[in-house]
């Protein structure tokens, strides 16, 4: 996905009511995440062994995330987040995990 792709799924999530079990794949899908990859998200035990590249919470109101490398965050009103949807796509001058 391009950034224009990605840029208008994040805003139409934006957009949407939370829902807090269906959010975390549906953010990974708006960067472009495959249904398979989401499948082993939904029932790996390894999911929880890997190696995260942010943290991210909402309420739907409020989103924040970090990223745990360089410790640089965000903190914005939740339909304020396709404003910073570039805070969440790989640098390539830092290491993607």
């Amino acid at each position: 996905m391009n950034a224009v792709e990605i840029e208008s799924a994040v805003s139409d999530l934006a957009a949407q009511p939370l829902d807090a079990a269906e959010f975390p794949y549906a953010f990974l899908t708006a960067f472009g995440n495959k249904e398979t990859t989401l499948q082993t998200l939904r029932c790996s035990p390894a999911t929880t062994k890997a190696k995260a590249k942010f943290i991210l919470a909402t309420d739907g109101q409020m989103l924040e995330a970090e990223e745990l490398i360089s410790g640089e965050t965000i903190a914005c009103a939740f339909e304020d987040c396709p404003n910073h949807f570039g805070f969440l796509l790989i640098n390539p001058e830092k290491k993607a995990l």
